[in-house]
């Protein structure tokens, strides 16, 4: 019999579960029984961030037919493909799947049942699609495959390369043949500029929340009316603009055809600003208008063969960016110019021809937009969706707010208008890029610089700005507030400083020139970057201690970058062992956004090849086999 423990039941477990069941066919044989323990404190399935126990305020940012645990046709992986519903369709006939099992909350059965493919469901609707996916998965098992589930913390590991691990839980202690960490999403403890400032809010009696998972956070000690500053514009502050507002008794309604709010008299004052200074772009509310754009077209696999193998080290804004940039323009011009042709002043094959054969920040290229695309707000600007109130100044703090207010309206607006599907063309051609990029960041070519500031820096704010966004009613609902004083804009690059001689903390922003905004209550409104230094997972920080994992640094003539992720082999997700000299360990695997794997998502959009699914299958094959070589037993597919 041989054993595996993973650590950490959520969507990621879920899914490495559901791939070694639909591999166990070929690659376990009946005679090897396998017991699979999952450690968790929180429920299996939807683990600590789609747990049922959080306000129902909270949402996805996800349309239902969006969000699928299952792969798919598109899928390239070396296992079975075993398709499922997503969760807009297993929602629309619950009962047809097995094992069924109605939800225990009423709120959370009205919700499912009156559930529409393009609606935004609630982080309570998404938990019970995932527990109900993992109990699939579990009686999907073969009859020599056993799983337990144990509500509890791993503590630490240790064991030799060639023997069993000891997994040491809060309640008993588990041998393990294998073990894979899937931790999911972790916070660590503030770093020195955050853990200043709560030294500060201490010696004041002032308000710090550094970042944290805004649906675990205390916000009790904030008063009525108080002024806060909010430093971060992206979900981590829609969140907490639910929780401090409905989730203290205000409400939205219709008047009209405006949506205006009424505050309960409980809410802070929200002073909110951001490097950018405005929200996330929000995700669009409809669907393609015209035929679906062949992709990948210029970042597919023999592109990246031939970055690969090029003699010198890559820097992405440099190498990459550019080809990305053009799959991106192509997914939005495809769409424009077939759905929308009336705006357009060429054949869809003459400008495509041309297309192809122009760079992306060539100025012919430009000249051939503008020729084809007459106006200005149907053409692509990364650089205007990145920035939009870069260079621009007000003299007074109630001309920003209208700047904003009108900003976010023009947002809403074209997001949930089919006119401008072009959108949903750009954003399904970024996603596409994932098929290729997770092979160039894993490749070591990108230079330590470009890694820092391009791909972890740069890249990643801007995807998330651009993909990430909320639905567009809370962007409706963040106007409503803006419009009854709750909430307040500071403006583009704010600064935050600890003003020991007035004991308060103060935001200026270059937006406003001369303008401060005081307060005594400060929040750090994004998601806490991880490292293993300061995890507050107690498993990896033993073993941080131990060095027996390492976090990720790339050094070279261009500097050196630590970029918080525990180092691993990433097709397959071994832990890189310091104490082996850095060699892939046998018996330990970590899979997620704790890894440089570089945060796949546990679930994906169907149809779309998910990298998370590809490395699943990849992860799973190798344990079955690798249970099998140590059972010396022959093992299928070889």
């Amino acid at each position: 019999m041989s054993t595996l423990v993973i650590v950490g039941a959520g969507p990621r477990a879920t899914g490495l579960l559901e791939r070694i069941v639909a591999n166990a066919p070929e690659l376990l044989p009946v005679d090897r029984r396998l017991h699979i323990h999952l450690v968790d404190p929180h429920p299996p399935g939807a683990g600590r961030i789609w747990r049922h126990a959080q306000s129902s305020l909270l949402r996805m940012n996800s349309m239902a037919e969006d969000v699928t645990m299952f792969t798919d046709p598109s899928s390239t992986i070396e296992g079975p493909v075993r398709p499922g519903p997503s969760l807009a369709e297993w929602a629309q006939q619950i009962g047809e799947f097995e094992p069924y099992e109605p939800p225990a909350d009423p709120g959370v059965a009205a919700e499912l049942a009156a559930l529409a493919p393009t609606d935004f469901p609630t982080r309570r609707a998404q938990g019970a699609y995932l527990d109900w996916v993992f109990r699939r998965t579990v009686a999907d098992r073969p009859k020599h495959i056993t799983v337990t589930v144990h509500r509890a913390s791993v503590v630490s590991l240790a064991g030799p390369t060639d023997g069993p691990q000891e997994v040491r839980l809060t309640n008993t202690t588990l041998l393990a043949d294998q073990v894979v960490l899937t931790l999911g999403h972790l916070a660590s403890a503030p770093d020195s500029r955050h853990q200043a400032m709560a030294d500060f809010a201490a010696r004041h009696g002032l308000f710090h929340l550094p970042p944290a998972f805004s649906s675990d956070v205390d916000l009790s000690g904030l008063a009525p009316g108080e002024p806060v500053i909010v430093r971060g514009f992206g979900l981590a502050f829609i969140d907490l603009m639910v929780l401090l507002t409905e989730g203290r008794g205000g409400r939205f309604e219709q008047d009209g055809a405006e949506l205006v709010y009424r505050p309960s008299g409980q809410e802070p004052v929200i002073h909110v600003g951001s490097r950018r200074g405005v929200p996330y772009r929000s995700k669009t509310a409809y669907r393609l208008q015209g035929p679906p754009a062949p992709l990948p077209r210029y970042f597919g696999t023999s592109v990246v063969d031939e970055l690969l193998d090029r003699p010198h080290r890559l820097e992405f804004r440099r190498d990459i960016w550019p080809l990305m940039a053009k799959e991106i323009g192509f997914g939005y011009y495809h769409e424009l110019f077939h759905a929308h042709p009336e705006r357009t002043a060429l054949p869809w094959a003459d400008f495509l021809a041309a297309y192809d054969r122009l760079d992306w920040y060539s100025s012919a290229l430009a000249q051939l937009i503008g020729s084809a695309v007459p106006e200005p707000a149907d053409r692509l600007d990364f650089e205007a969706l990145d920035r939009p109130l870069a260079h621009l100044e007000f003299d007074t703090a109630e001309q920003l707010q209208k700047q904003l207010r009108d900003h976010i309206a023009d947002d809403a607006d074209r997001r949930s208008d089919p006119a401008h599907s072009a959108d949903l063309g750009a954003f399904l051609a970024l996603l596409s890029l994932f098929g290729q990029l997770p092979r160039v960041v894993s490749s070591a070519r990108l230079t330590a610089r470009s890694l820092a500031e391009e791909l972890d820096g740069w890249w990643s704010g801007f995807f998330n700005f651009l993909a990430s966004g909320p639905p567009a009613f809370r962007l409706r609902q963040l106007l409503a507030l803006s419009e009854a004083g709750v909430v307040r804009f500071l403006g583009a690059d704010i600064r935050v400083s600890a003003d020991e001689a007035t004991g308060s903390f103060l935001a200026t922003s270059p937006t406003v020139p001369g303008r401060a905004v005081r307060a005594d209550a400060l929040i750090e409104g994004y998601l806490p970057k991880h490292t293993p230094a300061r995890t507050d997972d107690p498993l990896l920080r033993e073993l941080h201690r131990v060095g027996e994992i390492a976090e990720e640094v790339v050094a070279d003539d261009t500097g050196a970058h630590r970029s918080g992720l525990v180092a691993v082999s990433p097709p397959d997700g071994r832990i890189l062992d310091p104490t082996l000299g850095g060699a892939p360990h046998p018996r330990r695997r970590a899979l997620g956004p704790h890894t440089n794997g570089r945060a796949y998502a546990a679930f994906a959009r169907p149809g779309t090849d998910a990298p998370a699914f590809r490395q699943n299958d990849a992860a799973a094959r190798a344990i079955l086999r690798s249970l099998a070589e140590e059972a010396c037993l022959p093992v299928p597919g070889r």
